[in-house]
């Protein structure tokens, strides 16, 4: 089953496509660390006034927590350590706070519960909501009547399921957005955004481990023409078939793009251009041997490339994109290898 992820998590992939905005990933941990930090601060002074030592050293921990987790996040960008962190330190503020003051100060799991349920994702969050009331509840028992403790529990599971109710909603949200980012809508093939990412993230694992990968790119023959006659809602269908084609025949590792009306790109990660160039051959051969429209023949042409060294994502995908056009160039429905 898939890992449902924080609301924290949903925000960061949207900033993250906004270049202008990627800086907000890391102001929201900062935000709230720096509103506990201002939330608990008049009480910490109240406490000094008072002359209450252990609450106000109690507080004193929790405010330099806050401070110091909002200088991590700012200094390493290491977000989702920082988010655990953040939910500990909450809850154990609460916790603490509730046994040395009193039950009174119970009413702040509620905006404690609220900063987990963003930070976390919905099982880690739901685990320190059943953790937090397992350790109040004897301090709540003991205080306070059956009434105002069971008053206090249901608000809690109340709000919990409110809770828990919105990370759903933020990864339901967030997998629509993933797939409106990286999918073509058509196809169900990644778009040139993700081929762009995945590109990058291929180059620099090459630069790490030489890891070899292979690149197909490929292009329908005379598509124009199956289009003018038999329409486009056919050659929607066509494309779409051609997608099933190529998955079905490609390994769960490789990936496919499409990054134009009739254009597709294959990412062959761990193989080098023979088992490219083989694979190439029978791609054609599929294409070409399914009869994808009546009265004419629908082929591809493919160009291969192999990753070379020291070579960058765009370099390597102009050398595929020229093998391709010598496919062309020698009467389609072949596979040229770059140089």
């Amino acid at each position: 089953m898939k890992e449902l992820q924080s609301g924290l998590d949903a925000w960061r992939y949207i900033t993250s496509s906004d270049s202008r905005r990627s800086s907000v990933e890391m102001y929201l941990p900062l935000i709230l660390s720096a509103s506990g930090a201002l939330g608990v601060l008049p009480f910490l002074v109240l406490r000094f006034i008072q002359q209450e030592w252990v609450a106000a050293a109690v507080d004193t921990a929790i405010v330099i927590s806050f401070v110091t987790l909002g200088w991590y996040v700012f200094r390493t960008r290491r977000v989702r350590m920082a988010s655990i962190a953040l939910s500990f330190l909450c809850m154990t503020g609460v916790i603490a706070t509730v046994y040395l003051v009193g039950p009174h100060q119970v009413y702040w799991v509620y905006p404690a519960l609220m900063a987990v349920f963003y930070l976390l994702r919905p099982r880690e969050a739901i685990g320190f909501t059943v953790l937090a009331v397992i350790v109040l509840l004897p301090k709540l028992l003991e205080s306070t009547d059956t009434h105002g403790t069971t008053t206090v529990l249901i608000t809690l599971a109340v709000m919990s399921a409110f809770g828990f109710a919105f990370s759903l909603i933020t990864n339901w949200q967030r997998e629509r957005l993933v797939q409106l980012a990286t999918k073509d809508p058509l196809t169900g093939a990644g778009n040139r955004r993700s081929l762009d990412d995945k590109l990058e993230e291929i180059v620099n694992t090459y630069r790490r481990n030489a890891t070899a990968a292979s690149m197909l790119m490929i292009d329908l023959d005379h598509f124009k023409k199956v289009n003018d006659v038999h329409g486009h809602a056919a050659g929607d269908r066509i494309l779409q078939r051609i997608t099933e084609i190529l998955n079905l025949r490609i390994r769960v590792t490789d990936s496919l793009y499409r990054i134009g009306g009739e254009e597709f790109v294959v990412i062959l990660e761990g193989q080098g251009i023979e088992r490219a160039t083989h694979l190439a051959e029978q791609l054609r051969t599929l294409v070409e041997a399914n009869e994808l429209a009546t009265d004419h023949s629908v082929t591809i042409s493919l160009g291969v490339a192999e990753l070379n060294v020291e070579e960058e994502a765009q370099d390597w995908l102009q050398r595929a994109d020229k093998a391709l056009y010598c496919a062309k160039r020698d009467g389609r429905n072949s596979t040229s290898v770059a140089n």
